[in-house]
C-alpha cells in the first residue's frame, strides 16, 4: 500500500464523493449509522464503565464506515455487519485494532482530565448553567466571562486534532495493510503531514457546509416567522451530514493510500 500525495483541491473532491455514494444507497448507510447511535446511547447508559468501552470503540466505530463505503463502490449492499467484520480477520489484526482501541481511550481521558486541570472546571460550568432552563442571565454571563474558558476549549480542540490525526487512517491501515500499532499511528501521522493542503480543504468545506445550513435554517425560519422550525430541521440534516461525513472518509483514505484493489483480510480460522 503505497503512499500517494494528493492536489489540495482533492479535499473537496472527497466531500462530493462521499454525498454521491451516500444518496446512492441512502437508506443502507442511514441504518448503519442508526445501530452506530444505537451502541453510543446503550453505553452511555453504563455508569463508568460504558464511556471507556465507548472511547475504545470509537476508532472501530470509523473503520466500519470506510468498509460500508468501500462495499458501496464495489456493488454490495451496506449493512450494520461492517462493524463486526474487522473483528474476524486476522488474530493479530484483531490484537492492533483492540490496542488501537485502548491507547484512543486512555489518551481522550488525558485530554479530558488535562483540559479539566487548565480551566477549573470553566466549560463543564458553561455547559451545567446552558442546560439548565432555570439558570439567571446573570449566570451564564458570569460562566463566559472565566478567563480560564477560552485556555480549555482551545486545549480540547487542539489536543483533540493532535489525537485525530494518526487515528485518521489507522485503523483501516491495520485491516487491510496488517500494520501493527505503532506503525498504522506513525503513516496515519505522515499521510496527514504530506496532504495537508488536501485535509485542509477538506475540514473548510465541511465547515462551510454546516455553517451554510445553520445560516439557511436561521434566514427561512426568520422569513417564516416560525423559529420552533430550527430544531424540528435541525436534527435529520445534523444526521444526515453526519453520515455523510463518515462515508466521505473512506476517500481520504483512498486518496492518501490508493487501496482500491486492496483483498479483504483472511478471515480467522
Amino acid at each position: 500500500m503505497k503512499l500517494l500525495r494528493v492536489n489540495a483541491l482533492e479535499g473537496a473532491a472527497w466531500v462530493r464523493r462521499g454525498f454521491q455514494v451516500f444518496l446512492r444507497h441512502p437508506l443502507p448507510f442511514s441504518a448503519v449509522f442508526g445501530v452506530f447511535l444505537f451502541v453510543v446511547f446503550a453505553l452511555t447508559l453504563v455508569p463508568l464503565v460504558g464511556a471507556l468501552v465507548l472511547l475504545a470503540l470509537l476508532p472501530l466505530g470509523s473503520l466500519g464506515f470506510m468498509i460500508a463505503t468501500r462495499e458501496a463502490l464495489q456493488g454490495r449492499m451496506p449493512a450494520p455487519r461492517v462493524f463486526i467484520e474487522p473483528l474476524r480477520g486476522p488474530r493479530e489484526r484483531r490484537l492492533a485494532l483492540l490496542r488501537l482501541g485502548l491507547v484512543y481511550a486512555a489518551s481522550s481521558i488525558g485530554i479530558i482530565w488535562l483540559s479539566d486541570a487548565a480551566d477549573g472546571g470553566a466549560l463543564e460550568r458553561l455547559m451545567q448553567t446552558l442546560s439548565d432552563s432555570n439558570a439567571a442571565a446573570d449566570d451564564l454571563r458570569q460562566a463566559l466571562a472565566d478567563p480560564r474558558l477560552e485556555l480549555g476549549v482551545l486545549l480540547r480542540f487542539g489536543l483533540a486534532t493532535l489525537l485525530a490525526i494518526p487515528y485518521w487512517h489507522a485503523p483501516a491501515l491495520v485491516h487491510w495493510a496488517g500494520q501493527g500499532m505503532a506503525q498504522s499511528l506513525f503513516s496515519s501521522w505522515v499521510a496527514c503531514w504530506r496532504n495537508k493542503g488536501a485535509f485542509s480543504v477538506f475540514a473548510l468545506v465541511w465547515g462551510a457546509i454546516v455553517l451554510g445550513f445553520a445560516l439557511l435554517a436561521n434566514v427561512v425560519a426568520a422569513l417564516l416567522g416560525l423559529p420552533q422550525l430550527l430544531a424540528f430541521v435541525a436534527v435529520p440534516v445534523t444526521l444526515l451530514l453526519t453520515t455523510v461525513f463518515y462515508v466521505s472518509i473512506w476517500f481520504s483514505f483512498a486518496g492518501c493510500f490508493g487501496p482500491d484493489d486492496a483483498p479483504p483480510p483472511q478471515e480467522a480460522p
